[in-house]
C-alpha cells in the first residue's frame, strides 16, 4: 500500500494525465476524458470533477493560469499541471502498475453467500451469467478488433486486459457449472439437503459461525 495521496480519488489521476497534455478548464478536461473512455477504465463520478480540480489546485498539483468568460457562459478557469502534479501522476501510475491490490467485486460478494440459495437455482443463475459473459466477450473482441485498425496498441492495453478478465471469468464460471451439473462439486448433496430440511449440518454450521479464514 502506497503512502496516502493528497487527493485519492482516481479521477484526480485522470485529470492530471490530461492536464499534462496542455492547460485546460474543467469542462474541457471532462470532454477529453469522456472521448478517451476513461469512465470505462476507472470509477469516475463526473459530478465531483470540479471539486477534484479545486482540491488538486489546493495541494499545488494544478495551478490556475487564466480565467475568462465567453458571452453568457459561466466564468471558466484554465488550469495547468505543476511539476509536483506531474511527479504525482507518474508516481501514482507506477504504484498502480506495480502493486496488486485486493479489490473485491460484486460477483465475489455473491459467491461468498451463494449457499443461501439452493444448488439448482445457483446453477440457473450462473448459466444466465455465463451467457451474458459470452455475449460481452464477443462484443469486446469485436470492438477491440475495430480499434486496432485505428489506434496504436499503447492506447488499447487496458481494453486487452478487460477482455482477458472477461474471458477468464467466463472460463471459471463454465468450470463451476460443469462441477454442479456433473455432481462433482464437494458437499453438493449436503448443500442440497440443507435447502430441503432447513437444517445445516453441525460441522458446516460451526464453520459458518467462525468463518473459514484463520489468522
Amino acid at each position: 500500500m502506497g503512502a496516502r495521496r493528497p487527493v485519492e480519488n482516481l479521477l484526480a489521476l485522470a485529470v492530471l494525465t490530461v492536464a499534462v497534455q496542455r492547460p485546460m478548464h474543467p469542462y474541457e478536461m471532462a470532454s477529453v476524458l469522456r472521448a478517451r473512455g476513461k469512465d470505462e477504465d476507472m470509477p469516475i463520478k463526473w459530478g465531483s470533477l470540479y471539486t477534484v480540480v479545486r482540491n488538486l489546485a489546493k495541494h499545488g498539483l494544478l495551478e490556475a493560469v487564466e480565467s475568462g468568460r465567453q458571452g453568457g457562459r459561466p466564468e471558466r478557469t484554465v488550469y495547468r499541471v505543476t511539476e509536483a502534479g506531474r511527479r504525482e501522476a507518474e508516481d501514482w501510475t507506477r504504484e498502480l502498475l506495480s502493486t496488486p491490490r485486493r479489490e473485491p467485486s460484486s460477483f465475489e460478494a455473491g459467491l461468498s453467500v451463494m449457499g443461501g440459495l439452493a444448488p439448482d437455482e445457483v446453477t440457473a443463475l450462473l448459466r444466465q451469467r455465463s451467457q451474458l459473459l459470452q455475449e460481452r466477450v464477443e462484443a469486446a473482441r469485436h470492438a477491440l478488433d475495430q480499434q486496432r485498425d485505428e489506434l496504436p496498441r499503447l492506447f488499447l492495453v487496458e481494453s486487452e486486459y478487460a477482455l482477458a478478465m472477461l474471458e477468464a471469468q467466463a472460463a471459471w464460471v463454465g468450470s463451476l457449472l460443469t462441477e454442479l451439473a456433473e455432481g462433482t462439486f464437494p458437499d453438493l448433496e449436503t448443500w442440497r439437503a440443507f435447502h430441503v430440511s432447513g437444517r445445516m449440518p453441525p460441522d458446516l454450521e460451526a464453520l459458518a459461525e467462525r468463518g473459514t479464514t484463520e489468522e
